[in-house]
């Protein structure tokens, strides 16, 4: 009764971490694009409302859901708080701290943080076109994302429970 009642928990874990595995790849394109419709606001921000980037951060940290809003709400707290740290550097940490709580990659932290080089430095028509070539990036990173999600999400999860599986049968 102990032997089987171990091998059902041995079973249950595998397939748990499976799951959880298969779930960050379903994360990562939503996660994406979230953020590329967060920046699609923040060029509406700066474009039409001419909002300063502080508010901009935090009206846009009201808008997107976790963990995406910590990242803005964030950049707005460091940013008022300022005590002349360069708003390129207050980013960077930002994304920094956030984002290991993300399910993206390196490739599209890099995309953010290219970006962060431009924020309140250069003039708003810059601005804009550096968040259009970061949205465009981040559609194709979508994409990839999008790939691996079909051909991974079965895999973890069938995975995970042959793998469970396997123990139990070696144990025995």
């Amino acid at each position: 009764m102990l032997k089987f009642v171990g091998g059902i928990l041995i079973i249950s874990a595998a397939t748990l971490y499976g799951f959880l595995q298969a779930a960050h790849y379903v994360r990562r394109p939503k996660q994406i694009r979230m953020l590329i419709s967060a920046l699609g606001r923040m060029e509406t921000e700066i474009t039409y409302a001419v909002t300063p980037l502080p508010e901009a951060f935090s009206s846009l940290g009201k808008q997107v859901a976790e963990p995406l809003s910590s990242l803005f709400r964030l950049t707005s707290e460091r940013l008022l708080a300022s005590d002349g740290t360069s708003t390129r550097d207050i980013w960077h940490r930002s994304v920094k701290d956030v984002w290991g709580r993300t399910s993206m990659k390196h490739a599209e932290q890099e995309v953010v943080l290219q970006l962060g080089s431009v924020l309140g430095v250069t003039d708003r028509s810059d601005q804009i076109k550096h968040l259009r070539l970061a949205i465009s990036q981040l559609q194709a990173e979508e994409t990839e994302s999008r790939e691996d999600q079909r051909r991974y999400e079965k895999m973890w999860k069938s995975l995970g429970v042959l793998i469970g599986a396997l123990i139990v049968i070696l144990m025995y």
